[in-house]
């Protein structure tokens, strides 16, 4: 199984976020992406976690481990390789409580500040777009 972003479709920064990890993931096989809330969303999650679960990003791992908040974050970051892996292995040494509550104040935030979109997926080349699903 591929590893999975799931993320939320309407979120200015999210998008932003997808479009970073379809260019810069190194890892094989490679992310795919689907909205929060979409088809494979329903097909993959079990019901009865996804309550628990943020509305922004949710990474699915190959072995079915659900990371949330910084842990999702970090997972991809280690994928990007270079600066980005180093950031997210540094980012460690922070208690995980700490690296969350960074994470939850830009997610409250994040529609007000960088905005909403009505495209449920990023813009992207067509070369690119095969890596989303509903």
């Amino acid at each position: 199984m591929e590893p999975r972003l799931f993320y939320d479709g309407h979120c200015a920064l999210c998008h932003r976020a997808a479009r970073f990890v379809v260019r810069h993931d190194r890892g094989l096989p490679p992310v795919r992406l689907s909205p929060i809330g979409g088809e494979s969303f329903a097909r993959m999650v079990a019901a009865g976690g996804r309550p628990e679960l943020p509305d922004s990003m949710v990474v699915l791992t190959p072995d079915g481990e659900l990371l949330v908040r910084s842990e999702a974050v970090r997972y991809l970051a280690r994928r990007a390789g270079g600066v980005w892996s180093l950031l997210a292995r540094l980012s460690g040494i922070l208690p995980r409580a700490a690296r969350d509550a960074v994470y939850d104040f830009v997610a409250r935030r994040r529609r007000r500040w960088f905005g909403r979109t009505e495209e449920v997926c990023p813009v992207l080349p067509p070369r690119l777009r095969g890596r989303f699903d509903p």
